[in-house]
C-alpha cells in the first residue's frame, strides 16, 4: 500500500493537480495536515470537490503520533496526507516521509507550487534568493530573522521571510508587525521591501516601497510574506516598479 503526500498549491481546493485529484480518489484515508499554512478555502470544500472525507492533523498527530495514525493505515491501506504547498518544502513533512520508509511503507509524492516558487510574481529572480528565514509572533529575543538578512545583503541576495501563523486559532503574523520586528533591530526604515499578502490567489496583494513607506500599508489579505532584495537586475527593478507604492 502507498502512502501520498501531495501539495494542495497556496489558494484554494481547485489548486490540486489531476495526479494529485487521482490519488486521493483511490486513498482509504486522507489526512490535512493543518497547522504550517492556510488555505482560502474550508475543509468542506475540499470534501465536496475531493469526494472523500478528510482527517485534520495538527502538530501533535504529524510528529509524535504517525505511528498509531496516518502510517499504521498506511501499512495496509492507500493514504493520502495533504500538505497545502509544496509537499516537502517543511522539515516535519521530510521527517514523516523518512520514517514511512523506515517502516517500509512505499512513498509517492505529487509536488505542486510553494511560496518559494510563487514568489517570482513580484518580478525577483528565483536564483537569487539566499537562506529563507521565518519571523514568529514572539519576536522579542529573536535575532536569527536580522541575521540571516545580514548575510543574504552581504552576498548580494533577496530574503524572504515567512511569518508566523497558526491556522487553527486563524491568527497571523502581518507584515506591518514583521516590518516593526525590522526596525526594532536596527534595520534601516530606507530599505526596500516587498510585502505580499494572499500569493498563489487569483488577486494577491503586493507592495513595493521603503519600509516607511510599506509600514503604512494595509494588507487585508492572508497569509502574508515579506522580502527584502538584495542586488538588483534592471529587470528586477522595473517589475517593482508595478508594484510600488509611490507610483
Amino acid at each position: 500500500m502507498t502512502l501520498y503526500i501531495i501539495g494542495l498549491g497556496l489558494n484554494n481546493e481547485k489548486d490540486i493537480t489531476l495526479k494529485g485529484l487521482e490519488a486521493v480518489k483511490g486513498s482509504d484515508y486522507v489526512y490535512l495536515e493543518n497547522y504550517t499554512s492556510a488555505l482560502n478555502c474550508s475543509v468542506k470544500d475540499l470534501e465536496k470537490l475531493y469526494g472523500k472525507k478528510i482527517i485534520l492533523a495538527d502538530r501533535d498527530l504529524i510528529e509524535n503520533k504517525a505511528e498509531q495514525t496516518i502510517l499504521k493505515d498506511a501499512k495496509s491501506k492507500n493514504v493520502s496526507l495533504l500538505v497545502i504547498g509544496e509537499p516537502l518544502s517543511a522539515t516535519t513533512h521530510i521527517d514523516i516521509m523518512l520514517r514511512a520508509k523506515e517502516l517500509k511503507i512505499k512513498v509517492n509524492i505529487i509536488n505542486n507550487a510553494s511560496i518559494l516558487t510563487a514568489a517570482g510574481i513580484t518580478g525577483l529572480q528565483l536564483y537569487k534568493f539566499g537562506q529563507i528565514t521565518s519571523i514568529p509572533f514572539d519576536n522579542k529575543d529573536i535575532k536569527t530573522p536580522v541575521e540571516v538578512l545580514k548575510k543574504n545583503q552581504k552576498a548580494g541576495l533577496h530574503t524572504l521571510f515567512l511569518l508566523d501563523l497558526n491556522p487553527e486559532k486563524k491568527e497571523f503574523l502581518s507584515i506591518n508587525k514583521a516590518l516593526e520586528y525590522l526596525v526594532r533591530n536596527k534595520v534601516s526604515k530606507e530599505t526596500l521591501c516587498i510585502g505580499c499578502a494572499a500569493l498563489g490567489s487569483e488577486s494577491p496583494e503586493i507592495k513595493a516601497g521603503k519600509i516607511k513607506e510599506v509600514l503604512k500599508a494595509k494588507f487585508k489579505k492572508y497569509p502574508q510574506c515579506l522580502i527584502i532584495p538584495g542586488k538588483l537586475h534592471f529587470m528586477e527593478e522595473d517589475a517593482m516598479e508595478i508594484y510600488s507604492i509611490s507610483t
